[in-house]
C-alpha cells in the first residue's frame, strides 16, 4: 500500500500503529499529530513518524488512512467536528477505542457524507505508556476487532485489514453492540472487580496495617490491572454503561448463589463452583493475546543472599534480554520463586528462562 497514513494521538497504540503499518508498507507516509507537541516532536526524532501535522485537519486533508487513536471521550469529539471537504473521497477512518456503539453513532455524519468509517479495537496494551513505549510487534496475535456498520462495503473492510496487516494480528468482524457486551464481560468488568478488591483492602487496611505487607504477594498479582489509567477507565464506563448495569444485576446475582452455599456450608456444591471455574479458564487459549494485556512474568528460586539480583540480571544482560520489571517478593503463599523478572513478549521471557537453567540450578517458574 502507498499513500499518506494520519494518525490521532502518538501514545503507546498510535506509536505502535505507525511502527507497524511502516513495517509493511515501507513507502507509506506516516504523518502524526499529538496535542502534546513534545510527544509529537519525540515520535518524530524516533522515526516513530515521517512527519508532524500542524493541525488536525492539515493532516486529514492528504490522508488515505485516519487512525484515531485517542482517548474515547476525545475521539467523539473529533468525529463530530470532522467534515468530508477537508478528506479526500476514497479515505478510511477508523479509531482504536475500547468502547464501540457510542463512537460508531458518533461516526454516522461522516457515512452520511459518504466517508467510510470501519470502527476498530486492536485488543493489545503494554505495562508502559507513551511514544517512547511504542513496538511494532505490540499486535502481534492478538484479537483486532472491527466493527463495520451495514452500509460499509466488504472490500473497504479488506482495504483497512491490508493497510493494517502489519499488525499481525487477528481480524475479527463484530457488530459494535456484540463488541462492547464481550469487552464488558471480559475486560471492563473485570477492572470493576480489581479495583473494588482494592478498596476493600485499604478499607480493612485501617484495622489492621499488616494488610498491606500480606498484600504484596498474590494479591498484588490479582490486582494489577486497578493500576490502569483512571481517566481512561471513566471514559470506558461511561461510554459502556448500559453493557456494564446488566453486567452489575448478574455479578450481585452469582455473588448471592454463592453466598447461599457457603453460609449453608454446602461442600459439594462448592466444590462444583471451583471445579468449573478451573475447568473453563484451564482451557483458555494461552498464547493469544486477549483484552487485557498479557504478564509475560517469571518466578526464579533463589537464595537470599548479597549479590544474588546483579548474577541474574548480569546473565541476561550477556544475551541481551531486556527486563520490562523486576520485583523481590516478600510473602510467597501459593507462590514458587523469590524474584519475579517481567518481560515484553513471550519470546523473551523463554529466552531468559533458557539462559538462567544454562548459568545456574535455580528453579524457574512462569507466571
Amino acid at each position: 500500500m502507498e499513500g499518506n497514513v494520519f494518525i490521532v494521538g502518538l501514545g503507546l497504540i498510535g506509536g505502535s500503529m505507525a511502527l507497524a503499518i511502516k513495517r509493511a508498507h515501507p513507502n507509506a507516509v506516516i504523518i502524526g499529530y499529538d496535542v502534546n507537541e513534545n510527544e509529537m516532536k519525540l515520535a518524530r526524532t524516533l522515526k516513530v513518524i515521517d512527519e508532524m501535522a500542524s493541525s488536525l485537519e492539515q493532516g486529514m486533508r492528504q490522508a488515505d488512512l485516519v487512525i484515531l487513536a485517542t482517548p474515547v471521550m476525545q475521539t467523539e469529539k473529533i468525529l463530530a467536528e470532522m467534515r468530508a471537504d477537508v478528506l479526500k473521497g476514497n479515505v478510511i477512518v477508523t479509531d482504536v477505542g475500547s468502547t464501540k456503539q457510542r463512537i460508531v453513532k458518533h461516526a454516522e455524519q461522516l457515512g452520511k457524507q459518504g466517508i467510510t468509517f470501519i470502527g476498530g479495537h486492536p485488543m493489545a496494551g503494554s505495562h508502559k505508556s507513551g511514544v517512547a513505549a511504542a513496538r511494532a510487534h505490540l499486535f502481534e496475535n492478538a484479537f483486532y476487532v472491527l466493527t463495520p456498520t451495514n452500509g460499509v462495503a466488504a472490500e473497504e473492510v479488506e482495504r483497512l485489514k491490508e493497510w493494517l496487516k502489519g499488525t499481525k494480528a487477528q481480524f475479527v468482524v463484530l457488530s459494535p453492540k456484540e463488541h462492547d457486551r464481550i469487552t464488558g464481560v471480559i475486560s471492563h468488568f473485570p477492572h470493576i472487580i480489581a479495583a473494588s478488591l482494592v478498596h476493600q483492602a485499604e478499607r480493612y487496611e485501617k484495622e489492621n496495617p499488616l494488610v498491606s505487607r500480606l498484600a504484596a504477594g498474590g494479591f498484588r498479582d490479582i490486582t494489577r490491572i486497578a493500576s490502569s489509567n483512571p481517566e481512561m477507565w471513566r471514559d470506558i464506563f461511561i461510554h459502556n454503561k448500559e453493557e456494564l448495569l446488566a453486567l452489575f444485576d448478574s455479578w450481585i446475582s452469582e455473588m448471592q448463589k454463592l453466598r447461599s452455599i457457603v453460609e449453608a456450608e454446602n461442600s459439594e456444591a462448592i466444590y462444583r463452583y471451583f471445579l468449573q471455574a478451573k475447568q473453563f479458564r484451564d482451557g483458555l487459549p494461552a498464547r493469544t493475546k486477549g483484552a487485557i494485556p498479557s504478564f509475560y512474568d517469571l518466578y526464579v528460586d533463589v537464595p537470599d543472599y548479597p549479590g544474588v539480583i546483579s548474577e541474574i540480571t548480569g546473565y541476561l544482560a550477556k544475551e541481551q534480554i531486556s527486563i520490562t520489571n523486576i520485583r523481590i517478593i516478600e510473602t510467597r503463599e501459593e507462590i514458587y520463586g523469590v524474584l519475579r523478572l517481567s518481560f515484553q513478549s513471550e519470546e523473551d521471557r523463554a529466552k531468559a528462562k533458557a539462559c538462567i537453567q544454562k548459568h545456574t540450578n535455580y528453579n524457574t517458574y512462569e507466571g
